[in-house]
Parts: structure tokens; sequence; C-alpha cells
């Protein structure tokens, strides 16, 4: 079996608070950064894979975001193969 790093990033979708991203530009206002218009916060997972090869790696990784790492309704997510 190969060992595969598999990076995954997790956003809201388009139209979706967040509260996350809204208080992080409220203090980058406050430290008078008043030219930054939007702050979107995403979270970034990097997983170690044994897996016989990159697709079945690749899949693990898609199955682990269906069921816990990003929730349909309100999530975006990619999943990026991290070359060695």
């Amino acid at each position: 079996m190969e060992k595969y790093t598999v990076v995954v990033e997790v956003e809201l979708k388009k139209g979706i608070t967040d509260p996350e991203g809204e208080n992080t530009k409220k203090a980058l206002a406050l430290l008078g950064f008043n030219t930054i218009e939007a702050v979107r916060a995403v979270k970034v997972y990097e997983i170690m894979v044994s897996a016989e090869s990159k697709e079945k790696a690749l899949a693990i990784v898609e199955e682990s975001c269906k069921r816990l790492l990003a929730n349909p309704v309100i999530h975006n997510y990619k999943i990026m193969l991290k070359e060695p």
C-alpha cells in the first residue's frame, strides 16, 4: 500500500452566514485595515491515507467528506492530492 497526502478545503456555500469571517473582518477594520471588503473562513484538512492507488485514496477522502467533514446543505468542499 502506498501513502497519499490529501488536502480538503471546506467552506460555507455562498449565501450562508459566515460569523467567523465577519468577526475577523471587523477585527481587521479595528486594526486599520479598512480596505478589506470581505473575509471568508475556510477549514483545511491534510489527511494521510494508505491506499492501493491515488484513485482509491481520493475515494476514501471523498466518503469522509460526505459522512463527516462537510455538511452538503451548507458546505462546498474541494479535494486535492498533495504531491510529494
